[in-house]
């Protein structure tokens, strides 16, 4: 894992000290909420539906032991609501039907942040400190800044990889981190880097996604998209260079930044992110953003150019952690120890099948450790299972762990002669759910339950959908699948991306939910990175669950052998499951129909 250098520590040390002092200035009122807000929107702190929302950076998803504990600890002490504004948030939601409002948790979101959403504004300062002294913080959640940079969970251990992603990733954030113009731009920005030939980070739907390759001449560069993004306009990116050389990788964002900055809508928020801009510019984006990188080379001398001797420095960062202490194993004896155990206990063989992947060491594993299960929302983690993953991290994955885009967390470094006793201890804590890439491995934001900005609540459907598919041999049998839920247009929960994807929408003061099939993020399994289609006007919150049996069924009933629901779905096309999504609406109530006829 990447070390905060003397510098970065400082830093982040010296920003916690600056918030404190902001907020002790607006809490005395020598400062407005107005000029407070952007403050504290610059290190992380929203003011969401009932109480205030801390989002951690985590950058490109690695995350270590003692902070895992820190987590825990901020969680277990912290994350508590004041008394009256939780009565007030139990009153409403009671009143809305199943409510899910967990204390003393966090959330681990798609973009491999942490999120909290009950520590007071009062206490911000203290977990402020408490992150600082583990190299952890705010910065680059929230605003219209450059976010935190994504890569892939296998990142270096991927027996695809072509480069690692991690320390050009890690250059970035270092660049960004402190850059003036990407503070205040018309809208958020994210970037995703993928090194390996299957793109697990979903670099098609981020205003640029970087695809490091290797030319005929065996150079390292970047083809480089931009231009993707989810919301209102769903869109892809936009390839502009098809070989960029590594080191120009900064010349050619900032390029890509100021044209945005330049000639981005600031008038209209839905129309703000470059992505529009793409669009609606067509090649003279390109040729602009290609002029600017010639003056910024040619003209300015290339300020931003890496030095060979700085990708050396931060790739030292990222070498193979001390495996010393693991068994001498080889490929052949590893396997023949897996099928050995595998045979003896079949719930372990299933385990081995969905959660446990190759590493390009043959006698290690990357294992991902479920959390989506029965009574607990896709992605939260309790302060006790903060705590237990963090001894778990400690004893199998040589301190390691990585939280995912699908909000799981993987564990790249467990020796297979270890991965039984992973097991076991996993069971223990709820999290070797065998259902990584099936339907109840769903990914879905808080929505309504806390975010100020969902039109409807993400997470009852969740827990209804998974309460209903709790048969392993009924999951196997639907195959792999990826459902996502959001809560509002926003995407937050990437229903854009899910083979089905559930969007919640505000009609007449009601929760409603529009369902689309197709969606991909561009991985292997699911094909090319596209939209999901709408299957037909909205659903009600009780006929959701209804609707995804009957598109499932769709689904088994034409499906050609070793077809995936994806595969199905491109090659019948949609109305199969449109009518099946009509079949399964609710006959309203015999009153409600008189009065709508009358």
């Amino acid at each position: 894992m990447y070390q905060y250098t003397d510098f970065d520590q400082d830093f982040v040390r010296k920003r916690s000290e600056q918030f404190r002092d902001q907020l002790e200035r607006w809490q005395t009122g020598k400062i407005s909420e107005d000029e407070f807000r952007p403050l504290r929107l610059q290190n992380g702190w929203y003011v969401q539906r009932y109480a205030p929302m801390l989002r951690v950076a985590v950058p490109y998803g690695e995350i270590s032991a003692p902070q895992l504990r820190v987590l825990a600890r901020i969680a277990r002490e912290y994350d508590e609501p004041e008394a009256e504004a939780y009565r007030q948030a139990l009153d409403i939601q009671g009143a809305m039907g199943t409510t899910y409002l967990p204390t003393h948790y966090a959330h681990f979101t798609t973009r491999t942040n942490v999120q909290f959403n009950w520590i007071p504004l009062s206490k911000a300062a203290d977990v402020m400190d408490l992150l600082a002294s583990v190299s952890m913080h705010g910065i680059q959640t929230s605003g219209n800044c450059i976010r935190n940079t994504t890569t892939d969970a296998l990142a270096g251990v991927a027996i695809d990889e072509i480069i690692d992603p991690r320390p050009y990733a890690e250059i970035l954030r270092q660049w960004t981190t402190l850059h003036p113009e990407f503070a205040f731009l018309p809208r958020k920005f994210k970037i995703a880097i993928s090194g390996a030939q299957e793109d697990r980070a979903a670099t098609g739907w981020h205003d640029v996604g970087l695809h490091l390759v290797r030319n005929e001449a065996g150079e390292i560069g970047f083809k480089v998209f931009v231009g993707g993004g989810m919301g209102r306009t769903p869109v892809i990116g936009t390839p502009i260079r098809e070989f960029l050389p590594w080191n120009q990788i900064m010349n050619y964002i900032e390029a890509i930044v100021r044209v945005y900055n330049e000639h981005g809508r600031r008038d209209n928020k839905y129309k703000a992110r470059i992505k529009i801009l793409v669009k609606a510019e067509g090649q003279k984006y390109i040729d602009d953003v290609e002029e600017e990188f010639r003056q910024i080379v040619e003209v300015d001398g290339g300020p931003h150019t890496v030095p060979d001797a700085e990708l050396e420095r931060v790739k030292a960062c990222f070498t193979d952690p001390d495996l010393s202490h693991y068994p001498a194993l080889n490929g052949a004896d590893a396997e023949q120890l897996l099928a050995q155990q595998a045979a003896a206990e079949p719930t372990f063989a299933r385990w081995l099948g969905r959660n446990v992947h190759p590493h390009r060491i043959p006698a290690l594993r990357a294992v991902t450790l479920s959390f989506k299960r029965v009574g607990q929302a896709p992605g939260d983690a309790s302060a006790d299972q903060l705590d237990a993953l963090a001894d778990l991290v400690d004893q199998f994955s040589a301190g390691e762990a990585r939280v995912t885009h699908d909000q799981n967390v993987v564990l790249p470094w467990v020796h297979a002669s270890q991965l039984h006793a992973l097991w076991e201890r996993a069971k223990q804590l709820g999290l070797a759910s065998t259902n990584v890439d099936l339907l109840t491995d769903m990914i879905a934001c808080p929505g309504g339950d806390l975010c100020a900005l969902a039109n409807a609540r993400s997470l009852p459907i969740a827990a209804t959908i998974t309460e209903r598919y709790q048969d392993l041999d009924e999951l196997d049998d639907i195959g792999d699948i990826d459902l996502h839920i959001s809560g509002c247009i926003n995407s937050c929960g990437h229903h854009h991306t899910g083979n089905i994807g559930i969007l919640g929408v505000d009609k007449d003061g009601k929760e409603w939910y529009q369902i689309t099939v197709g969606g991909s993020d561009g991985s292997t399994l699911s094909g090319p990175a596209q939209a999901g289609k709408v299957i037909g006007p909205s659903f009600s919150a009780g006929e959701v669950p209804d609707v995804i049996e009957a598109l499932l069924t769709t689904y088994r009933d034409l499906r050609e052998r070793g077809e995936h629901f994806i595969d199905t779905v491109r090659r019948v096309g949609i109305d199969p499951f449109k009518k099946a999504g009509a079949a399964a609406r609710h006959p309203a109530p015999e009153a409600e129909t008189a009065e709508a006829e009358g």
